[in-house]
């Protein structure tokens, strides 16, 4: 598959598969207080700050031929850079969700619980409808973050033609290669729109949708 193909669809994947994880943890981490929730958010955001690379080599230490997760047969195989994509994606996704979880007015919520709302009601018709600005902004963060991902991916995926090599392992081989000059600026030139294209949408949509919900 080519490379912007493949990086295309690994990243959507990966996206895909962060959502349900980011909403629940996000609005968790929103509602909580306590040591729990320092421990977990620490745990969740720590691909934020951790080399690309340490982060691979956790998911190899899990899905390897010795790891629990062994029974998988994961790695290098384009399910493993979805993986790679969603684990360095998370932390985005999670973090903007929390935030816009966080500016909802617990008092509507309260008010719908008076109401008779059962939790699950009121974080299905309030919360997370006036969360969605920032769902939206913190899903096209982790879709950009996957779609760039090196560091993880290589290692617990490989740099498999057609398979695994996404956009910026085919710009590192294009480097590597004598000659490889013209082919690499051209992945790097798609790299740059697929990435601000993916950013630009991001901040589109969530004026867009904050503007239906009247929060704007």
């Amino acid at each position: 598959m080519n490379p912007v193909l493949l990086s295309l669809t690994v990243a959507s994947l990966a996206t895909l598969a962060a959502t349900v994880p980011a909403v629940a943890l996000g609005t968790w981490l929103a509602r909580r207080r306590g040591g729990l929730r320092l421990a977990v958010q620490a745990v969740v955001l720590a691909p934020l700050v951790l080399p690309p690379v340490v982060t691979g080599w956790v998911l190899l230490q899990l899905f390897g031929a010795h790891g629990p997760l062994a029974a998988l047969r994961l790695p290098f195989t384009t399910a493993a850079a979805v993986v790679a994509g969603a684990v360095v994606g998370l932390p985005l996704y999670v973090r903007a969700v929390q935030l816009a979880v966080e500016a909802v007015d617990p008092g509507l919520e309260q008010a719908a619980a008076t109401l008779g709302a059962s939790p699950w009601r009121v974080l299905r018709t309030v919360t997370l409808p006036l969360a969605l600005p920032g769902v939206v902004t913190g899903a096209l963060l982790a879709f950009a973050r996957a779609l760039g991902e090196f560091g993880a991916t290589i290692l617990v995926a490989g740099n498999l033609p057609g398979t695994t090599r996404t956009l910026p392992l085919a710009l590192f081989t294009a480097l590597q290669t004598p000659g490889g000059e013209a082919e690499a600026a051209r992945w790097a030139a798609w790299s740059l729109v697929l990435s601000l294209g993916a950013l630009a949408l991001a901040e589109v949509l969530a004026r867009a949708v904050a503007r239906r919900v009247g929060t704007a």
